[in-house]
């Protein structure tokens, strides 16, 4: 017990210690010494009351501000904070609670062109139970987060059609009902805003459809059953060529004949279409306040841009500029401010509290993407003399024992046992041999295999040839340990062919992989797409003699293994504390790892694998929830397909053969890119997250967004092939997580931390991965 207690206590003040240093750094480099020359004048503006309470007064206030925004309301702080009312100039207008500048609690935002939202914020976002009122006379009223429909709720479109079940960002996904104005409707199951699984249509008739369903239409078992108890039941599919079925007439057992053709449902499910909804072009999120620094005592002309949901903006500015700026009294409109010698004029400062206005700007002043510098080959190759060499030659040793060792013919149908964690195979290896290992120049250890028969399997699944597989890790050539070892202190090395990827891993990891080993291994079964990280060995070494220390390590496929070189790699969890990659431009190479803050695109997939795409990471993130696994990501690759000589990389709209080369890479036409994604035939190697031909489209973030997550769509495309999969999947939510989200929460807002508990990371991961991914139109 007391190991245990030392255990969590030296977990705690790791977690204390890295989480100090982090607000230090980000402190300095956000706030910059202008922040600072004001610290002195706030802090003084602090201690006029006794214990500071008197400059966190509540009082009612009625501002104008210079902009043309106005606030009516509770004000502490210098923040709306109770109830008020704030009126953009645009015409946005929102009513309701609010709590230190967000809004927060029941309100009403409405938009100039008519919609508007009623119901619950929180921390800026449409997010609890609200009712939606579209333009067009829409109604939505339910659940939400985080400004997108997700739970139950009931949409009444304005052409008499109507749902009412389960959403899930923003779509229909779930058990749900939906109605058309002429009484006929369905009751089942829904995917992605479509009808999809199992269900049942009624017609006004009588009348009945009762199976499974694919896009809309019938796909698979079903039957159609008449009025009068007579039913027709088979397999039933689009393409009449994969059709069949038998007709019974109504009380009786035995088949009968029936002149009738299933495309008449076909036909007839064709004019039931389900409505879309309108987009909305602003959401209140995006929304920025202007708000005054100064206190109750005097408004001295310092305010800050403010997003609603509590995003600063961190710009140094002068002093002289910002005087500039705002240098009239509140309310005072007669004053001529002289825009700042540097720097965007006034009536462009205040067009950024458009959506539009920021993107024009930040698109003015983008740089042109070049491909990062050439790096050289990832790793220090292992020889001899290497603090390593030994470890590496008793690894080869080891896989080249297991794989080669002869076993029989695996099924794929594994009995329970072979999942057992205590199902392992020990080999002592002598340096002078044995009946059953070689002799080699290395000290005497001992080789541990894990559930044996199930990696061996795996690999069969995976398509992994044995002799090429010991070839790749065992071969002549040594392996390389990369550089520097991963945030967890684990090393990695990389077979000469760059295949495999072989990670040194703590005893906790081999643990939560043996314990989700049959689901992980089911999983495989059940979906060839799989995103996440292809296992092919778990095994260990353990030295003798006196030190008797143990190396766990795993053996898994190198996702970035392809011809084509990678010009940018990220890494994607969606959370944003800590989330940025402090480098600049000069310094990124092929091999910088970027992350969620960095990140300057939106990924455009042909439709066929978008959809694809979102149904695979439901089904892998449903995997990693239930068994209880967080702080996993997405690692993205890049190749840009067109690069000019001097390492520009060329939009897709001024490509021109004279001035780009492909660097091998199948230079197509966005219409025979479909062609050749609609039929696997004509390029085999192309599957879900490998070798996928694709576009993507700039963004950029506004200046005043602190962490804007996703930038704003700029219109600029590239042509690129994209490689992907979910890493890290075996950390578990245990003490020392619960730990670090614990003391973050306490400095940090808890939705930007990465250490959440499983459910909530898994929905969080999800609707950031399904905004930076979407359809190619």
């Amino acid at each position: 017990m007391i190991g245990r207690d030392s255990s969590v206590m030296k977990a705690w003040e790791a977690t204390v210690r890295k989480t100090q240093a982090v607000a230090k750094k980000r402190a300095n480099s956000i706030f910059g010494s202008t922040y600072m020359a004001h610290a002195d004048e706030e802090d003084h503006g602090n201690k006029e009351g006794s214990n500071g309470r008197e400059a966190h007064e509540l009082y009612h206030a009625e501002k104008v501000l210079s902009n043309g925004d106005y606030y009516k309301g509770d004000w502490a702080d210098n923040f709306p904070h109770g109830k008020g009312k704030y009126v953009w100039s645009d015409g946005c207008v929102y009513v309701g609670d609010w709590f230190r500048g967000k809004t927060n609690g029941k309100g009403r935002f409405s938009w100039p062109n008519g919609p508007n939202y009623e119901g619950e914020f929180k921390s800026g976002y449409m997010d609890g139970t609200g009712t939606y009122t579209a333009s067009n006379g829409d109604v939505y009223k339910g659940q939400w987060v985080m400004n997108l429909k997700h739970g139950n709720g009931v949409k009444n479109f304005v052409n008499g059609d109507k749902y009412e079940g389960e959403w899930r960002r923003g779509m229909q996904e779930g058990q749900g009902r939906y109605e058309w104005g002429d009484g006929n409707y369905y009751m089942g199951e829904w995917k992605n805003g479509n009808i999809c699984g199992k269900g049942s249509f009624f017609w006004g008739d009588g009348n009945r459809y009762d199976g499974y369903w694919e896009d809309g239409l019938p796909k698979g078992n079903g039957r159609y059953i008449w009025s009068d108890g007579s039913f027709y039941v088979g397999n039933w599919s689009k393409d009449p060529r994969d059709r069949s079925g038998a007709y019974y007439p109504a009380g009786s057992s035995e088949e009968g004949t029936l002149e009738w053709d299933p495309e008449e449902v076909f036909d007839a499910l064709g004019k039931y279409e389900i409505c879309e909804g309108e987009k909305v072009s602003v959401l209140p999120s995006q929304k920025r306040l202007a708000v005054w620094r100064s206190s109750k005592g005097g408004d001295s002309g310092k305010p800050r841009r403010m997003s609603i949901d509590g995003r600063v903006s961190v710009g140094v500015e002068k002093p002289s500029d910002r005087m500039q700026l705002w240098g009239c009294a509140e309310g005072d409109f007669s004053g001529t401010k002289t825009p700042p010698a540097t720097g965007v004029g006034l009536d462009d400062e205040l067009m950024a509290m458009q959506l539009d206005g920021a993107i024009s700007r930040g698109t003015s002043q983008l740089q042109t993407l070049k491909a990062p510098t050439k790096s050289k080959r990832q790793g220090e190759v292992i020889c001899k003399g290497h603090k390593n060499y030994e470890l590496m030659l008793n690894l080869q040793l080891g896989i080249r024992h297991s794989v080669g060792r002869p076993a029989p013919s695996a099924s794929l149908d594994l009995k329970p046992s072979a999942f057992d964690p205590k199902e392992k195979v020990w080999t002592r290896f002598p340096p002078e041999g044995s009946k059953y290992t070689p002799p080699h120049p290395t000290s005497e250890f001992k080789w541990k295999d894990y559930c044996p028969v199930v990696f061996r399997t795996l690999r069969k699944l995976f398509k992994v040839d044995a002799a090429d597989y010991m070839i790749s890790i065992c071969g002549n050539e040594a392996l390389r340990e990369l550089s520097s070892p991963g945030k967890s202190g684990s090393f990695f090395y990389l077979t000469n062919d760059d295949r495999y990827m072989i990670k040194t891993m703590k005893k906790a990891e081999a643990k939560a992989l043996l314990r989700m080993l049959p689901a992980y291994y089911n999983h495989f079964r059940a979906f060839d797409n799989a995103l996440v990280t292809k296992f092919y060995g778990l095994h260990c070494v353990k030295l003798t003699g006196t030190a008797q220390k143990k190396v766990r390590f795993i053996i898994m496929g190198n996702l970035f293994c392809s011809e084509y070189t990678i010009h940018r790699r990220f890494d994607l969890k969606g959370s944003s504390l800590g989330r940025i990659t402090i480098k600049p431009e000069s310094e990124i190479s092929e091999t910088t790892i970027l992350k969620d803050l960095d990140l300057n695109f939106i990924f455009r997939l042909q439709k066929s694998w978008f959809q694809e795409f979102c149904r695979q990471i439901d089904r892998d993130c449903e995997l990693l929830e239930q068994e209880g696994i967080m702080d996993y990501s997405l690692l993205v690759g890049i190749h840009f397909k067109d690069i000019s000589e001097n390492g520009e990389i060329i939009s897709s709209e001024s490509h021109t053969p004279a001035d780009s080369e492909c660097e091998g890479t199948p230079c197509t036409s966005r219409a025979d890119m479909d062609l050749l994604l609609l039929d696997p035939t004509r390029w085999a190697s192309i599957k879900l997250g490998v070798n996928m031909p694709a576009r993507v489209e700039r963004t950029v973030r506004r200046n005043d967004c602190e962490l804007q997550l996703v930038g704003d769509p700029i219109g600029e495309f590239y042509e690129v092939v994209l490689f992907f999969g979910i890493i890290d999947i075996l950390q578990d939510y245990d003490i020392s997580k619960k730990l670090e989200h614990a003391y973050k929460s306490i400095h940090y807002d808890p939705t930007s931390i990465s250490a959440v508990d499983p459910r909530q990371y898994s929905r969080r991961f999800r609707d950031f991965i399904f905004r930076v991914f979407s359809e190619d139109s």
